[in-house]
């Protein structure tokens, strides 16, 4: 790659990619067979993905579950405006934190000052969320219907496609 994008940005070669998109697409994969998938004997596949994590370019290992099968059928976005400054927030972000229902939180720029993701079993059970979020501020609840991406793999050529942009 030939652009940087962020100070704490991380060059990967060719190998660190292949490692990267079969670790994407299957983080169970053995050491073995990771290496004999990139080109590289066992303790140095090994090796490659340990460095990977120490520079954070791998964060986490994760199994994707699915919440209808569990019994937890509605899966809603929510964007919350809290009023207030840095105290308002802290408490929001707090609070937050403590419901379980709550698959994601993220931050955000413009009106809204969050953007959440819940899994609920019933509107009963909406219905106490948003009841609960209100004391914050202000919601708007969307029902997610399908989702057309669920998780994109990251990939070297989907990277340098937006070298354009720098």
């Amino acid at each position: 790659m030939s652009h940087k994008t962020s100070p704490g940005h991380v060059e990967l070669d060719a190998i660190a990619w292949k490692i990267l998109e079969h670790l994407q697409h299957d983080a169970r994969m053995s050491f073995a067979e990771l290496g004999r998938k990139v080109g590289l004997s066992t303790p140095a596949a090994a090796e490659r993905v340990r460095r990977l994590e120490e520079a954070g370019v791998i964060t986490g290992y994760h199994a994707a579950v699915n919440m209808s099968r569990l019994g937890v059928p509605i899966h809603v976005s929510m964007r919350l405006t809290i009023p207030g400054g840095d105290l308002q927030i802290a408490r929001t972000v707090a609070a937050i934190k403590e419901l379980p229902e709550i698959a994601r939180c993220h931050r955000i720029t413009g009106d809204e000052s969050f953007v959440i993701e819940a899994h609920l079993v019933s509107v009963r059970h909406l219905e106490a969320l948003i009841d609960r979020l209100s004391a914050f501020g202000a919601t708007a609840t969307s029902t997610v219907l399908s989702s057309p991406v669920e998780r994109r793999d990251c990939s070297v050529k989907q990277i340098e496609s937006y070298a354009k942009y720098v």
